[in-house]
């Protein structure tokens, strides 16, 4: 029988149950697999229900953001949760995936090879790689049942018989406006009325004559609107470069 006060017995018992713990230890060829799965997985559950980055790649939207072929442009947060509880407004900054007439020209990313491919677009559900889809981001001009158009006369963008706001758009025009055939006000040609079918948002870049928005594809099954299901999410903030962090206005455009 062991004497429970002799120290050798007690360091004994000490020493077996260290030796148990280390040996319930998870190798490192396990256990590093699994956190890189864990993280990934969170990783996509977080794109896909809360929000994910993006990259500005042209000037359409400025000044409100920046982009431009062989520039660093901006980089977003594009958040969804909003949209759970609150319908889209006009005045809001989003991201949409582009309907069929607005993806005339895209070209796909993806590698010919289908291992690749499928790799990539692994790689596109964890934001390893970007969607092979064609995103874009414009801001909501008028909603479902409203009815939108500029023309001749007009002191801008009318919805409803209503100016909207205009504030924010870039000023001066980028480019000439033909003045036969639009206006500075309308920031281009004039169009409409089109009214908007149910569900769907009438889009706009914030560079008029820079942005190949809705008023471009006006002759397309939605006449040029982006139906909801095509949200990807509301644009919160610029998160780089450092110099342009900040948030993104969304105002009440329509009085």
């Amino acid at each position: 029988m062991t004497d429970s006060s002799d120290p050798s017995a007690s360091m004994s018992g000490k020493d077996a149950r260290k030796a148990k713990k280390e040996a319930k230890q998870t190798p490192w060829y396990i256990e590093i697999p699994v956190v890189v799965v864990l993280t990934l997985a969170l990783i996509f559950v977080l794109q896909t229900f809360v929000g994910r980055m993006y990259m500005i790649p042209s000037g359409s939207m400025e000044p409100t953001l920046h982009g431009c072929e062989g520039c660093t442009g901006d980089r977003i947060f594009v958040e969804k949760v909003s949209y759970y509880f609150d319908d889209p407004k006009a005045g809001d900054v989003v991201v949409f995936k582009g309907t069929d007439s607005w993806n005339v020209g895209f070209t796909t990313q993806r590698s010919e090879n289908a291992v690749i491919r499928g790799l990539q677009n692994l790689g596109s559900y964890v934001g390893l790689v970007a969607p092979d889809e064609n995103d874009l981001v414009k801001r909501i001009i008028a909603t479902g049942g409203q009815t939108v158009s500029c023309q001749e006369g007009d002191p801008g963008i009318m919805v409803d018989g209503q100016k909207v706001d205009d504030s924010f758009i870039l000023q001066p025009a980028q480019f000439p406006i033909d003045e036969t055939a639009g206006s500075t006000e309308c920031g281009g040609n004039y169009f409409g009325p089109i009214t908007v079918p149910e569900g769907n948002y009438f889009m706009m870049g914030d560079n008029r004559t820079n942005s190949m928005d809705s008023r471009y594809h006006l002759g397309d099954q939605y006449q040029g609107t982006i139906p909801e299901e095509n949200l990807k999410g509301k644009v919160q903030a610029i998160v780089l470069p450092f110099s342009r962090i900040g948030g993104v206005d969304d105002p009440a455009i329509q009085g």
